[in-house]
């Protein structure tokens, strides 16, 4: 294992290579390659790890029993898994976890990590880092189910979208489709409604590339 990979990872962030060396060498840590489409984790599967993907993508999924899903969030090389159930009194997964493609995870007990954040402190600032980072996603996701139309869910993402990067030009790293997932809604609703609003002249569009028109128009569509 190349242990540069995890030096991007959140739960080793401020650390060298030395020093997530020598963590490592304190626990029992275990590497696991996947496939294409292979299951890592099904719903209902009790969580006693935390996983950080090394190589690959790897998704999350609520499957529903006719075999419908939703990708409920995308990881990537260096995000981790499993470690706002580990420490909860939820002990199940509660989505499915599938590997896109080839892929490795590397996997740390929770006996194992509270080990470690008792030797160094850094871990455990890193560890909190992380579920308050989950924490204020999820919120913001709370927020957008509160909405009572499609047209506000969208305007909230445009416009926070608008904050982070500081530019009416948004170009967007996620697909049509995820953005509907993220959104909640199908894909066709979200294409019928930026269409309307494009010739409401409140934004314009070219592939990724969103451009907000009138900045005044979008927030208004929250009221």
């Amino acid at each position: 294992m190349a242990i540069e990979i995890l030096q991007n990872c959140s739960l080793f962030a401020s650390l060298d290579n030395k020093n997530i060396e020598s963590i490592l060498s304190l626990t029992d840590y275990g590497i696991t390659t996947y496939t294409r489409d292979q299951i890592i984790s099904t719903e209902g599967e009790v969580c006693d790890k935390i996983g950080i993907v090394l190589e690959g993508n790897i998704e999350v999924k609520k499957i529903y029993p006719l075999g419908k899903s939703i990708t409920v969030a995308k990881l990537q090389p260096n995000d981790i898994f499993g470690e706002v159930i580990l420490f909860s009194n939820m002990k199940d997964y509660p989505s499915t976890i599938v590997s896109c493609d080839s892929s490795k995870v590397l996997y740390i007990t929770k006996k194992d990590i509270i080990y470690i954040m008792e030797h160094y402190p850094i871990i455990m600032s890193n560890l909190l880092n992380v579920l308050s980072t989950k924490i204020l996603t999820l919120n913001k996701k709370l927020r957008n189910l509160s909405y009572e139309n499609m047209r506000q869910k969208i305007a909230d993402f445009l416009l926070s979208e608008y904050k982070k990067h500081n530019s009416v030009y948004l170009e967007l790293k996620i697909s049509r489709k995820e953005m509907a997932e993220l959104l909640g809604v199908t894909r066709p609703s979200l294409s019928r409604e930026l269409a309307l609003m494009k010739s409401h002249n409140i934004i314009d569009y070219h592939k990724s590339t969103i451009k907000i028109n009138n900045l005044q128009l979008l927030e208004d569509c929250l009221f």
